[in-house]
């Protein structure tokens, strides 16, 4: 796979827009990724919080077949304070 070089959330389509080294791009759905992947509110919330605040690294997880190994390990970053 050729070097991912930006990232691109558009919220009307709700995908990321990944554009790498050679010019390709690519769109990750962000709604499949969370049917798949999101079993838990935690999990979604995790999610979302890379998906809004670790873009870049929400689409290298993705592409990379980590996401799933990523939310296993319980990482949460999307929990609001206190809860």
């Amino acid at each position: 796979m050729n070097k991912l070089l930006s990232c691109r959330y558009n919220m009307d389509t709700n995908r990321v827009e990944a554009r790498f080294e050679d010019e390709t791009t690519l769109a990750i759905d962000c709604i499949a990724i969370e049917d798949e992947y999101g079993n838990t509110p935690a999990q979604r919330a995790e999610l979302d919080w890379l998906l809004y605040n670790k873009l870049l690294e929400y689409a290298q997880l993705v592409l990379g077949g980590e996401i799933e190994r990523y939310l296993s390990l319980g990482c949460d970053h999307g929990r609001l304070e206190g809860q």
